[in-house]
């Protein structure tokens, strides 16, 4: 017999997922606001971005590329790759989240790092997969750990390098120790969204392991150095085995003609990378002098963002981002990621990170 009054249910493992919530705080009616919670570049997009997508307005009732062709040869001109075994998405985390669809299944498993980024175990969860965590050591992946996780039901293993929020980084040497650990049939997924702020000599951002081997892929953003956050526009490298399975997946004009054009303009913008690079070494530097000499501990970066312990002060991060959001100022909160006394703090423009800096003496001497 029909039973009309039943509810629809939703796959195992959707309602175990913690909606994602974008960095924010309670703010009061301050004339300005500094967001510095969503690791937003502080320069805007490139003139060459905002060029490109000027006149588009004449022609917005026309699809998009399907295949994102023109910025797809744009990428694959500015780094020397094979534009067949890059696949274009709406933003990263939906790479992140078509590569759980394909190929995590109910009771498989997936390895995120402790503090690896939320979407990872959103996408995990969404396809009835378990996500297992590997511990980190001072806030950094540890190899080790992920690979004493892996188990005969793993199938994807998650890593932010650098990571985010923690703004740490494994080398060269650790990731090809890490894919040497894994079975050829786990997909190792490189999530490089900050490859462009780790000027490390010893980095690796992973295409030299997509081109080396079959089960690797490598996540980029244009939302982060390039300013295009507005557009979600990201991209990825793989094997062409992989990119076969995520162009059957993805929607079929899943990056919309702005951020085509604006990536296309924007991966060619190098003085304005190198001015942005510059501003984020002048003001990590910067940062981490006056904060440490207030007693609050900064995690090493490798990005555009710190991550700031108030461990050894006689305050919380949780009043401190309540002191902070009174003055107009946003940082991120961190309890989602387990991090309950720290907050994340997006280097912003010189004015700014005086106006921080300036309000978290006020703050910590109070």
């Amino acid at each position: 017999m029909t039973d009309f009054n039943k509810a629809p249910v939703a796959n195992a493992g959707i309602m175990d997922i913690h909606a994602y919530k974008a960095g924010g705080g309670q703010l009061n009616d301050a004339e300005k606001i500094y967001h510095l919670a969503s690791n937003e570049t502080p320069h805007g997009a490139p003139k060459e971005a905002r060029d490109a997508i000027a006149d588009l307005a004449q022609n917005i009732h026309l699809y998009p590329n399907s295949g994102s062709s023109n910025l797809r040869a744009a990428i694959a001109k500015k780094y020397d790759l094979d534009a067949n075994k890059i696949v274009c998405s709406n933003g990263s985390d939906e790479l992140l989240t078509l590569i759980a669809a394909a190929y995590i299944k109910q009771g498989d498993e997936a390895i995120i790092s402790e503090y690896g980024f939320l979407v990872y175990k959103i996408a995990i969860l969404a396809n009835g997969g378990v996500p297992v965590v590997a511990k980190e050591i001072n806030y950094t992946v540890d190899v080790d750990a992920i690979l004493d996780n892996v188990t005969d039901k793993t199938k994807v293993v998650y890593l932010a390098n650098p990571g985010n929020p923690t703004g740490t980084y494994i080398n060269a040497g650790e990731l090809n120790r890490l894919h040497k650990g894994l079975r050829s049939d786990i997909v190792l997924v490189v999530d490089s969204a900050y490859a462009e702020y780790c000027l490390e000599d010893d980095y690796n951002n992973g295409i030299d392991l997509v081109e080396a081997n079959e089960n690797v892929i490598m996540t980029r953003t244009f939302s982060k150095i390039y300013g295009l956050a507005a557009l979600r526009v990201g991209w990825s490298y793989a094997s062409e085995t992989i990119v076969s399975v995520l162009n059957r997946i993805r929607g079929p004009f899943n990056v919309n003609s702005a951020a085509q054009a604006a990536g296309s303009a924007a991966i060619f913008a190098d003085k304005f990378v190198d001015m942005s690079l510059q501003h984020n070494v002048k003001w990590a530097g910067i940062i981490k002098q006056r904060l440490t000499g207030l007693g609050i501990n900064i995690t090493p970066t490798h990005t555009n963002f710190m991550l700031i312990h108030f461990d050894d002060t006689n305050k919380t991060a949780e009043e401190a981002d309540r002191y902070l959001c009174s003055h107009g100022v946003v940082l991120r909160r961190l309890e989602a990621y387990n991090i309950p006394n720290a907050l994340r703090y997006t280097i912003g423009s010189d004015e700014a990170n005086e106006l921080v800096l300036s309000l978290l003496e006020k703050f910590i001497k109070s």
